[in-house]
């Protein structure tokens, strides 16, 4: 068996938009830098592609500034400034969850509401450090997430993506196969490990931070959505539940909360701690 290390890193500035896939990445307490700082809301809640499923086709790259820069089929790029001193603050709602944000602007909800085609609006939370906690019975008291589902990171591992497949490929539906990394959208991706390996596990540190193994990652329908076309079908969500049901959730990939700080690079080593 080869030894398991980091194959490829992804950032989502926006949730739910499309992101980037860095060699290097700083691990805060929240997630990754700049990792879903910034939600699309409507009427004061997350828009995601649960509910658009051409978010997907929107690139958001974080800027150095602290700002954003978007692109989209048919839309001209638009620079977004971070939010300043003066910005609007907004009360608005993640899953259940209040939290304070502020607005990215005029000229970022117009764009957004033109391509969505319904009012809406951009919104950066003001401080992840404080705003929002991870659920507290897979967690600790301080541990605190950004604008991601539930969790800081999510990480998915190339070999249980290989079984998946195998596993559609043999199922009703296997001309939607096999499936890209990119409809589970995880933080990290590891490489040369055994097929759901990562189910066992329950600390791990990459390069030189560590990180607790909280709990399976629930999949929804955004897995069965093409993220280069915004497209759905029915797969994974069809073979998981014939063979990734844990109670009333469809696993795969596990959520981690970070328990040390620092950076992570493509090609480090992936060690079990336990």
């Amino acid at each position: 068996m080869p030894t398991p290390t980091l194959t490829a890193l992804h950032v989502y500035p926006v949730k739910s938009l499309a992101g980037t896939a860095p060699r290097e990445a700083e691990v805060e307490p929240w997630g990754l830098a700049g990792d879903r700082r910034w939600m699309v809301v409507r009427e004061g809640r997350q828009l995601t592609q649960r509910d658009v499923p051409r978010l997907a086709l929107v690139v958001a790259r974080g800027r150095a500034d602290g700002g954003l820069s978007l692109g989209a089929p048919g839309m001209p790029r638009l620079t977004v400034d971070a939010p300043g001193p003066a910005e609007e603050m907004l009360d608005v709602r993640v899953f259940g969850d209040a939290v304070r944000a502020g607005s990215a602007g005029a000229r970022a909800d117009a764009w957004l509401s033109r391509y969505v085609g319904a009012p809406v609006r951009l919104v950066r939370m003001a401080a992840p450090e404080r705003d929002r906690s991870v659920d507290p019975r897979f967690g600790r008291p301080e541990d605190t997430v950004s604008f991601a589902d539930a969790y800081p990171l999510l990480l998915t591992a190339e070999s249980s993506l290989a079984a998946l497949n195998s596993l559609i490929a043999e199922g009703d539906h296997a001309g939607e196969g096999p499936l890209p990394m990119d409809r589970f959208r995880p933080n990290l991706v590891v490489g040369g490990t055994a097929p759901w390996a990562e189910d066992g596990w329950r600390r791990l540190r990459v390069g030189d931070v560590e990180f607790e193994v909280v709990r399976p990652s629930g999949r929804c329908i955004v897995t069965t959505t093409d993220q280069a076309t915004g497209e759905r079908g029915k797969e994974p969500l069809r073979t998981l539940a014939r063979h990734r049901r844990s109670g009333d959730r469809l696993v795969f990939g596990q959520n981690l909360v970070p328990r040390t700080t620092g950076t992570v690079r493509r090609g480090d080593e992936l060690r079990v701690l336990g």
